[in-house]
């Protein structure tokens, strides 16, 4: 037993201060290490930020000008939706297109295919829209085209009124060199007066047909059964009507003379292949034919 009044004091653990003591330089040698690593994560993070914020705000900002480039492209736009009797040229000058035809088909391509002369009822064109490139050089380089030989209304009405000035008056037959296949007043039901008010001259699509006779355009346009039509009243009083057109070259209104190009042959409307049908009526509608070949002759225009 230890003596009365003495206490053994216990001695300390080498390995525990060793410890503590390690510990405790390790914990003062660590912290300016874990100070410099701090730093160092701070600085690389507000850097990271400060480019986030900056790339939020440049795509911000071309969102903004993007919305702002169309807000401008579709200022104006609107939507026409083709009526009976409609073409480009006549769209175009009763919605004032700047640029005419040629821009309201520019704008319409992809709608109404690569023949501009093809319009439907109910087709829909959008009028208003930024044409990708421009309409007057593409319309001032295609005018000697056939396919593209239509001009706006305005411009085709100052030539033919000019022309008309000094051009002989006389008649003429409405296509060169065609031979007559389906003649005048033959029987069939395939008509719906039950014969044929016309004549038929066999001619592959894109002949040019001309006007037989001086006159004025009454409509040029979607005639149904007929398809792509022209009627002109000529001098005499008489109207000159083409059907199944594959393209038009002049619009209502428009003075033509004898000979001039009023547009192509086709297969637009109720046919079984590409002819022109040439009637001569008494008033420019539907039931009033007399025999066309008995006209051309009286006007010394022979027909073969």
């Amino acid at each position: 037993m230890p003596a009365k009044g003495k206490h053994r004091r216990p001695k300390p653990q080498r390995f525990t201060r060793s410890i503590a003591v390690a510990g405790t330089g390790g914990a003062a040698l660590a912290l300016p290490l874990m100070g410099a690593t701090g730093a160092h994560a701070a600085t690389t993070q507000s850097a990271s930020q400060s480019v986030s914020e900056k790339a939020v705000q440049s795509l911000r900002v071309a969102e903004k000008a993007a919305q702002k480039k169309s807000a401008a492209n579709n200022a104006g736009v609107r939507t026409y939706s083709v009526r009976t009797g409609d073409y480009l040229s006549k769209i175009a000058e009763e919605q004032h297109v700047t640029g005419g035809w040629h821009k309201l088909y520019s704008d319409n391509r992809r709608a109404v295919g690569d023949d501009p002369s093809l319009i439907h009822p109910g087709l829909k064109l959008t009028i208003g829209r930024k044409a990708a490139t421009s309409t007057t050089k593409s319309s001032t380089s295609s005018s000697s085209s056939p396919s593209a030989s239509k001009t706006s209304s305005s411009s085709n009405r100052t030539t033919a009124t000019q022309t008309s000035e000094s051009a002989p008056t006389g008649f003429t037959l409405p296509v060169t060199g065609a031979t007559i296949g389906t003649g005048y007043h033959v029987a069939g039901s395939m008509w719906s007066s039950g014969y044929h008010t016309g004549v038929d001259f066999v001619v592959p699509t894109g002949t040019a047909l001309k006007a037989v006779g001086a006159g004025t355009v009454v409509s040029a346009g979607w005639g149904g059964a007929y398809g792509n039509q022209v009627v002109i009243r000529l001098a005499d009083g008489y109207y000159a009507q083409y059907g199944h057109m594959s393209q038009l070259s002049v619009s209502a209104g428009q003075t033509v003379t004898e000979g001039q190009q009023i547009g192509l042959s086709g297969a637009t409307g109720n046919v079984t292949g590409p002819h022109l049908h040439f009637e001569i009526r008494t008033t420019p509608d539907y039931g009033s034919d007399v025999d066309p070949v008995a006209y051309l002759r009286s006007k010394g225009v022979g027909v073969s």
